[in-house]
């Protein structure tokens, strides 16, 4: 939907490649704006500086929903949503920082893991609320849902931020942070006390990767991309697939709780390292599993004829176009720029040089492409609606849905899985907060915890949707951009294990 409204002006899958990024770009500020506000709060307050996040971006996010589109106002439309995104990058940069420093500080001995956990639940809550609201839109708003209705969803943000301002304000400022401040121990450099020292600089680094990193690729695999997955790869309408999200983000969302008053128990550690680890190890069974049960007939498909492409190398260039005015008019990318446009994996086989693309789907059909480059624009596209007939013709008869048949979904398993996929995101989410909390000492909480929290799920995290995309796009394998997190969580859990402690009875004020 974003990338119909302000990337228009671009083709379709340069245009989908932008709405991601136009998603990352937010989570690319976020680390500065944890440097920023996290100063902030650690000089000023942690009340003051989460009043003043939140405005920034309460605001922002109304201001999305007041756009106007490509068509409209053209390249400009597209370059504020980014700025828009930034501001709300940056101001999410000191907003997680600032509530689970504020929350931890006031928790009793022994419950810190409980009550942080809470926070920790607003993201998969938040994400939960919007899935509803915007399934809620699109039935109200019908066909309009794509002109005028994608507004709504961010307008109605304005009622949340007065809300939310209003109880910020009413709030007092962490004992901790006033005891600090009473007895004159509070840091005037912060950002040099927290990163200039390497005794602190070493902590940090420690727990962006063998901590933050993994969580935060754990997370946006079972929520986001698991989203991304049912509706890209396996081709599940946007609806059904969003409400399978919400049943399994309402199922999963307990075990935050769960997790964090456990981690008060055996310890933050044991619980984020198990799930890092448990989640590299099952991924790629779980994904294959979803495909079985959440679209029969493509996995069927997919096992029965497999597909492959034979090509030359040399004519194989990745398609992505920045500008919008490359032409992919080689044999190979016409074959492949086809097969990725209908969701649909394959391997690859190299082809003797200058030799035409061939798609070789199992043994049912072999799809001839063609040579585009330099013919009119006529014959072209003449050509290109032969053999865009004849590919579905031959995917069709080798059982290739153009659609998952919501018919054939197993709901049951599908939701159990990716259920599955949420609890672990509640195993390494859930005790973080309290885990990141009592590594740092009060007078530089604030900037030290916010730094890593924010490289780890702005970077690691916020980017794999574009980075496993890229990775599938590249190879053909639906499954291919599953090595990211497996990657980064495996770091994490050598790294975390090895070298981080146990804080869950450690006195807050322990390094002052």
């Amino acid at each position: 939907m974003i990338s119909k409204q302000f990337f228009s002006g671009v083709n379709e899958t340069t245009g989908f490649i932008f709405a991601l990024m136009a998603f990352a770009a937010g989570f690319a500020v976020r680390p500065f704006g944890a440097v920023f506000f996290g100063r902030l709060g650690d000089i000023v307050g942690r009340k003051y500086t989460f009043l003043v996040t939140i405005l920034i971006m309460g605001i922002s996010t109304a201001i999305v929903g007041m756009l106007p589109t490509y068509e409209s106002i053209g390249v400009t439309a597209p370059i504020i949503l980014i700025l828009l995104r930034l501001l709300q990058g940056l101001a999410l940069g000191g907003e997680y920082g600032g509530a689970a420093t504020y929350v931890a500080e006031h928790a009793p001995m022994g419950k810190r893991g409980a009550y942080t956990a809470w926070i920790q639940t607003t993201a998969t809550l938040g994400l939960f609320l919007s899935l509803l609201v915007i399934l809620g839109t699109r039935i109200a708003t019908g066909d309009n849902f794509d002109k005028w209705g994608w507004r709504i969803p961010f307008l109605i943000s304005i009622l949340l931020l007065i809300i939310s301002v209003y109880i910020r304000s009413q709030l007092n400022e962490s004992p901790a942070f006033k005891r600090m401040k009473e007895e004159g121990k509070g840091s005037k450099a912060p950002i040099t006390e927290s990163f200039g020292k390497w005794k602190n600089l070493k902590i940090v680094l420690l727990s962006l990767f063998g901590g933050t990193a993994g969580q935060a690729v754990v997370w946006y695999t079972g929520q986001f991309y698991a989203l991304f997955f049912l509706t890209q790869m396996l081709l599940v309408d946007g609806k059904t697939a969003n409400l399978l999200i919400a049943a399994s983000l309402a199922l999963g969302t307990p075990f935050f709780l769960l997790f964090g008053s456990l981690s008060d128990k055996i310890g933050r550690k044991k619980i984020i390292m198990a799930g890092c680890l448990i989640s590299a190890l099952t991924y790629f069974p779980l994904f294959k599993a979803l495909s079985q049960y959440a679209n029969p007939a493509f996995f069927e498909a997919q096992e029965k004829n497999p597909v492959v492409v034979v090509a030359d190398p040399a004519q194989c260039s990745f398609q992505f176009d920045p500008v919008g005015k490359a032409k992919f008019t080689t044999s190979c990318d016409i074959a492949k720029g086809a097969l990725a446009k209908k969701g649909i994996s394959y391997t690859n086989e190299v082809a003797p040089a200058g030799t035409p693309a061939v798609i070789k789907i199992g043994t049912v059909a072999t799809v001839n492409s063609f040579e585009g480059t330099g013919i009119p624009g006529d014959e072209f596209k003449a050509k290109m609606g032969d053999f865009t007939k004849q590919l579905g013709e031959g995917l069709t008869a080798a059982g290739y849905p153009a659609k998952a048949n919501p018919d054939q979904i197993n709901y049951f398993m599908v939701i159990l899985i990716l259920t599955i996929l949420v609890i672990y995101v509640t195993m390494v989410y859930g005790p973080i907060a309290a885990w990141l909390v009592e590594l740092f000492p009060t007078r530089i909480r604030y900037t030290s915890m916010s730094l890593p929290y924010h490289i780890g799920n702005g970077w690691f995290g916020g980017f794999l949707p574009t980075v496993a995309f890229a990775m599938v796009a590249a190879t053909g394998d639906i499954y291919y951009g599953l090595w990211y997190p497996i990657a980064i969580a495996l770091m994490t859990f050598v790294i975390g294990t090895f070298f981080l402690p146990e804080t869950k009875d450690w006195d807050l004020d322990h390094h002052d």
